[in-house]
């Protein structure tokens, strides 16, 4: 007999797990807005889990659209048969629905999931003319990273008025440093140094960085250290490397990495 899948790692920081428990409870979409790598995704799955629920996740990009969502006919050996999306397969199931990145996608997916975000949940199918209406275990929970959509596309009210929203920060030193050594198997002193490094790179507006470094980015590098990598390198591997390609942002963090380690 196969083992039941262990629960996802999650540290709860403001009470937004019993919110996520009250928000399906009473069948109300979610929107989660923070800053990349702060914990969105692993929370949403973490709940989903705890809730004994399917989790359907769709990340978000530029060419996502209705159709990717809803579904569309293939042809299978001379039949046209319809294929359900994974919006689609996510309310007839009853899972936990979560759209990452909502508002990188097209503008008609936007008015696909609105009557799920009202009374009527339910999700209109123009293609095969059905109406799918969601159970009572079914959520929409979307993301968005509100700095980066400050420059790039907005996500309109309208829209952001059909959640409750929770946002997400990272989580203060001390906890940040219990995720990191949990997550990636190194001793707290370490995360506490990697935090550290991090609390530097935040601060560090005149760098110019599209993205500052995130959470997901000091596990890795605490991965790597774990491994047997320096930490210095290690610093350089998951946080300078993939933060810049500006040769002169790129010694710049590795400085900061060697005045912490």
């Amino acid at each position: 007999m196969s083992e039941a899948p262990a629960a996802p790692y999650y540290l709860d920081i403001a009470g937004e797990s019993a919110l996520f428990r009250k928000a399906h409870e009473r069948r109300l979409p979610l929107m989660i807005k923070g800053p990349t790598g702060a914990g969105k995704s692993r929370f949403v799955e973490a709940m989903a889990h705890e809730l004994g629920r399917p989790l359907v996740t769709v990340a978000c990009h530029e060419d996502t659209s209705a159709t990717d969502l809803l579904g569309r006919f293939l042809v299978q050996g001379g039949d046209t048969i319809w294929q359900d999306g994974p919006l689609t397969r996510g309310v007839r199931q009853g899972a936990i629905m979560y759209l990452d990145e909502i508002a990188e996608a097209r503008e008609d997916v936007v008015s696909v999931i609105h009557p799920l975000t009202d009374h009527r949940r339910e999700l209109y199918i123009d293609k095969i003319n059905e109406r799918v209406v969601a159970p009572r275990d079914f959520m929409l929970v979307v993301s968005f990273n509100p700095g980066y959509q400050r420059r790039l596309k907005q996500l309109k009210p309208s829209l952001r008025q059909r959640f409750i929203a929770l946002r997400f920060d990272y989580p203060a030193p001390q906890l940040e440093a219990e995720i990191i050594a949990r997550e990636a198997g190194v001793e707290l002193a370490t995360a506490r140094r990697l935090v550290e490094l991090a609390t530097r790179i935040r601060k560090l507006e005149q760098l110019g960085l599209t993205e500052t470094v995130s959470t997901r980015s000091l596990v890795y590098a605490g991965t790597v250290i774990a491994s047997g990598i320096p930490p210095r390198q290690a610093c350089d591997l998951a946080i300078a490397q993939p933060l810049s390609d500006d040769a002169d942002v790129v010694q710049a963090l590795r400085d900061l990495a060697a005045l912490v380690f």
